[in-house]
C-alpha cells in the first residue's frame, strides 16, 4: 500500500469536525475500506496526494474535468475573473455567454437558467414540471441518482406498483409517496405505472445513460419508448445530463440518441471544476420560471462569475478540432486494455462505456440494469481497487461509480492504468 500517514492524520482530525470526515459520502472509502487519499494538487491526468504519492486520476472530480487538472486555459480564465471580483449579486454579460454556449450545443434547451449544482437543477426542473402539468407524481428509475433533494431520495417499495419509500431518514413518507419507481431499461415497468396512475404523473426523470450504478447504457428503443409514453399521457420527459452533458458528446447524450426531452438538467463540465448547474428546455415551459413567470426559483450565487469563466473556457476548448474524436480514441484504448488484461488473467469482466465515461464490472454477463449491477463481485472489486491504488491509479472508491477520462490522458497515462490493471487482475 502507498504511504498514507499524512492522509490518515488529516482524516482522523476531520472526523471530529466534519460528519464522517468528508463533505460527500463517497469520499469516505466506506465501500472499500482504508484511508481516503487526500489530494494536494493535480496536473493533467495525474494527482499527487499529501504524502507525495502520484496517481493517474480516473475520478476527475466525478466528471467535470474533461480537460484534466489545472488546464492552463481554465486557470488563465479563472485568474482573470477573480481579479475582477468573485460575485456581484447582479447580472453579468458572461451569464448570457454561457446560456448561448449551452443553447448552441443542446437543442432542447431553448431557454436556460443557471444554478449552483446538479441537485438544484433537478429540484427546480421537477418543480417546473409539476407546475406545468398541474400534477404531483414523479417517475424515476431504481438506481438512477438525481441529487439529494427529498423527492429523489426514494427507493422502490415492496411491490411492483407501489409508491416509493424514503431512502433516507428525514424524507417524509408522504413526500416519498409522490415518487414512483420504475426499472431502468424496462419499458413495461413504466407503462404499468402510467396505466395505473398516468393522469397524476407530471414527469419521468431519467439519466439517459445511467451513470450512478457504474455505466449502464440505454437499451435499443428505451428512451424512444419513454418519449412515446410521456406524449401519450401528457407527462414531461426530463433528461438528467448532469454527468453526460458535454462529456459523451458535444451536445451530451441527447445529441447521440436523437430523443428530445422537454427539460434537461446540466452541470459538472459547464463549471470547469467549479460549482454550477443549469436546467433548460422548451421556451413555453422555461418562461414559467420567476421573474418571467410564477414558478419560483432563486439563488444568490447562481451564475457565479468564476464558475462561468471556468466553464466557458472548458466548453470552448472542447470545440477544438478533433477533441471528441481524440477523447473517444483514448477511452476506447482504455476499455480494450482493461478487457485484454482481464482476459489474460481469466477474470470475468464487462466494461460499460459511453464516450469518456466507463465502468468495468466484475461480471460474466453484460450489465444492463440495477439487478445485474448488484450481482457483480463487490468483494473482488474491493481487492482490485486497493491493488490499483498500490500501483498508482486513483479510482472512485465504489464499484458503482463511473470512471472518467480527460483529454489529458495521453497514451502514457492510459498504458500506466492498463499495466496496473493487468497486475491487479493477476492478484484476484
Amino acid at each position: 500500500m502507498p504511504d498514507l500517514k499524512r492522509s490518515q492524520a488529516i482524516f482522523e482530525a476531520a472526523q471530529k469536525l466534519i460528519p464522517g470526515g468528508v463533505n460527500s459520502p463517497v469520499r469516505a472509502y466506506r465501500s472499500v475500506g482504508g484511508t481516503p487519499v487526500h489530494v494536494a494538487h493535480g496536473a493533467g491526468a495525474w494527482v499527487t496526494d499529501v504524502d507525495g504519492n502520484k496517481y493517474v486520476d480516473l475520478v476527475l472530480s466525478y466528471g467535470p474535468l474533461i480537460l484534466g487538472h489545472a488546464d492552463p486555459r481554465v486557470s488563465s480564465a479563472l485568474h482573470a475573473a477573480v481579479e475582477k471580483g468573485t460575485a456581484y449579486g447582479a447580472p453579468t454579460e458572461a451569464e448570457l455567454d454561457m446560456a448561448r454556449e449551452i443553447r448552441a450545443r443542446v437543442a432542447p434547451a431553448e431557454m436556460v437558467r443557471l444554478v449552483n449544482s446538479g441537485t438544484e437543477a433537478t429540484m427546480a426542473a421537477l418543480r417546473l414540471a409539476r407546475a406545468a402539468t398541474k400534477r404531483d407524481l414523479l417517475v424515476k428509475f431504481d438506481g438512477c441518482y438525481h441529487g439529494h433533494a427529498d423527492s429523489f431520495l426514494v427507493k422502490a417499495g415492496s411491490g411492483a406498483l407501489t409508491q416509493g419509500a424514503p431512502d433516507s431518514p428525514g424524507v417524509p413518507a408522504a413526500l416519498a409517496a409522490l415518487t414512483l419507481i420504475a426499472q431502468y431499461n424496462d419499458l413495461e415497468s413504466v407503462q404499468a405505472l402510467f396505466e395505473q396512475r398516468g393522469k397524476e404523473i407530471a414527469c419521468v426523470f431519467v439519466e439517459p445513460v445511467a451513470g450512478n450504478v457504474g455505466l449502464v447504457r440505454p437499451a435499443a428503443g428505451f428512451l424512444e419508448g419513454l418519449r412515446a409514453i410521456c406524449d401519450q399521457h401528457g407527462a414531461l420527459l426530463v433528461f438528467d445530463e448532469v454527468m453526460t452533458g458535454f462529456r459523451v458528446a458535444r451536445g451530451g447524450y441527447q445529441e447521440i440518441c436523437g430523443v428530445k426531452p422537454d427539460l434537461i438538467t446540466l452541470g459538472k463540465v459547464i463549471g470547469g471544476g467549479l460549482p454550477i448547474g443549469a436546467y433548460g428546455g422548451r421556451a413555453d415551459l422555461m418562461s414559467r420560471i420567476a421573474p418571467a413567470g410564477d414558478v419560483y426559483q432563486a439563488g444568490t450565487l447562481s451564475g457565479n462569475p468564476l464558475a462561468i469563466a471556468g466553464g466557458l473556457a472548458t466548453l470552448r476548448a472542447t470545440d477544438e478540432h478533433g477533441f471528441y474524436a481524440r477523447l473517444e480514441r483514448q477511452s476506447a484504448r482504455l476499455q480494450t486494455g482493461l478487457e485484454n488484461a482481464a482476459k489474460k488473467n481469466k477474470v470475468p469482466l464487462h466494461v460499460g462505456r459511453q464516450g469518456a465515461m466507463l465502468c468495468p464490472y466484475l461480471s460474466e454477463v453484460p450489465v444492463t440494469n440495477l439487478a445485474l449491477v448488484m450481482k457483480t463481485d463487490r468483494a473482488k472489486w474491493t481487492r482490485f481497487f486497493h491493488a490499483m491504488l498500490e500501483r498508482g491509479v486513483l479510482l472512485p472508491p465504489s464499484p458503482f461509480e463511473a470512471w472518467f477520462v480527460s483529454i489529458a490522458h495521453d497514451d502514457a497515462a492510459i498504458d500506466h492504468v492498463v499495466r496496473a490493471a493487468e497486475e491487479a487482475f493477476g492478484k484476484l
